[in-house]
C-alpha cells in the first residue's frame, strides 16, 4: 500500500503544478467582445529565452533566440483561422496580444518561458463576454449635436491597476488608484478645455462638445499581468453657422420685433380709420334724411 502511495505521487504533483493548484502563476482575464487584450509575460526577452505561447494547448505564438512568429491559420485551429492577423508578439516582452476579440478566443491561454535548463509557466484564463449589435452601438458609437455633453462608460472594469483615456492618440485623462487627472491645455492643444470630466469607475464626461471633438476614443484597462484597450467612436454634427456675430444677430431680432409692432399699430390704425369713417357715413345719411324731411312739409 505505501508502495502504491509513493508511486501515484509524482503523478500526483505533476497533476497538480499542470493545472495550476501550486507552482503555476495564473490569471483570470474577462475582457468584452471587440476589444483586444495584452497577456503580460513580465520579462525582458533575450537570445538565450525562448518564449511559447499555446492556446487550449496548441502552441499560436513563440520566440526563439532573435527567431519570432505567431501561428498560421492551420497551425492554429485546424484550418479553422480562428486568429487570422489578430496576434501580435512583442519582440521585446514576448508578450502577446489578441485584437478585435470574439467569443471563439474564449479558453486558457498558457506561456511557457525556458532559459537554459530552467522553465517557468503562467496560465490566463480568458472570458469573452459577448455583446449584441444593438448594445455595442449604444455603448461604444455615440453620435449627437454640437453643444451637448456625452460620456462614455466603460461598463464593469474588473481589478484595473490605472486606466487612461486616449483621443486619436493622444493622452487626454488618467486614472491610478485614487487620483484622476486629465490634460492641460497645452497637452491637448486647448481643444478640450474645461470640458472633460473622469470619474473612478472610468467614465469620460465631455461637454459642451464641438464637431473637432469627433474622432475615436480609446480605453486603456490595464494592470500587473494584462491589458484591455476599449474603442469608442464619436460622432459631433457641426450646427449651422449664421456667420453673424451675436450683437448682429441681437439687432436683427430687435428690428423684428419693431417691425412686428408697426404692423399690428398698421392694422389698428385702418381699422380705427375705418369705424371712424363709417360713423362719418351714417352721420350724413341721417341728416339727409332729415332735409328730404322737411322740403316735403
Amino acid at each position: 500500500m505505501k508502495l502504491k502511495l509513493l508511486l501515484c505521487f509524482p503523478l500526483l504533483l505533476w497533476c497538480l503544478l499542470d493545472h495550476g493548484v501550486f507552482g503555476v502563476d495564473s490569471d483570470e482575464v474577462s475582457v468584452m467582445e471587440g476589444d483586444s487584450v495584452t497577456l503580460h509575460t513580465g520579462v525582458q526577452t533575450n537570445q538565450q529565452e525562448r518564449i511559447r505561447w499555446y492556446f487550449n494547448d496548441t502552441r499560436i505564438a513563440q520566440i526563439n533566440g532573435e527567431q519570432s512568429k505567431t501561428c498560421t491559420d492551420v497551425q492554429c485551429n485546424g484550418g479553422t483561422e480562428r486568429f487570422r492577423d489578430r496576434l501580435k508578439l512583442d519582440h521585446q516582452t514576448g508578450s502577446l496580444t489578441i485584437t478585435n476579440t470574439r467569443n471563439t478566443d474564449a479558453g486558457v491561454y498558457r506561456l511557457k518561458i525556458s532559459s537554459g535548463r530552467s522553465e517557468s509557466e503562467k496560465i490566463f484564463s480568458v472570458t469573452i463576454r459577448g455583446v449584441s449589435a444593438a448594445e455595442q452601438n449604444k455603448m461604444k458609437r455615440k453620435s449627437l449635436k454640437e453643444g451637448e455633453s456625452v460620456t462614455l462608460d466603460p461598463g464593469e472594469v474588473r481589478k484595473p491597476k490605472d486606466m487612461m483615456w486616449y483621443f486619436n492618440d493622444t493622452l487626454i485623462a488618467e486614472i491610478t488608484g485614487d487620483q484622476s487627472k486629465i490634460c492641460t491645455d497645452d497637452q491637448c492643444d486647448e481643444r478640450f478645455r474645461d470640458r472633460l470630466k473622469v470619474n473612478q469607475t472610468g467614465s469620460l464626461t465631455i461637454t459642451n462638445t464641438r464637431n473637432t471633438d469627433s474622432g475615436e476614443y480609446k480605453l486603456w484597462i490595464n494592470s500587473s499581468r494584462f491589458s484591455i484597450i476599449r474603442s469608442f467612436s464619436v460622432s459631433v454634427t457641426a450646427v449651422p453657422d449664421s456667420g453673424l456675430s451675436p450683437g448682429a444677430v441681437a439687432g436683427i431680432v430687435v428690428f423684428l420685433l419693431l417691425l412686428l409692432l408697426a404692423a399690428v399699430g398698421l392694422v389698428f390704425y385702418r381699422h380705427w380709420r375705418s369705424r371712424k369713417q363709417g360713423n362719418r357715413t351714417a352721420g350724413d345719411d341721417q341728416e339727409n334724411e332729415e332735409g328730404v324731411a322737411l322740403e316735403d312739409i
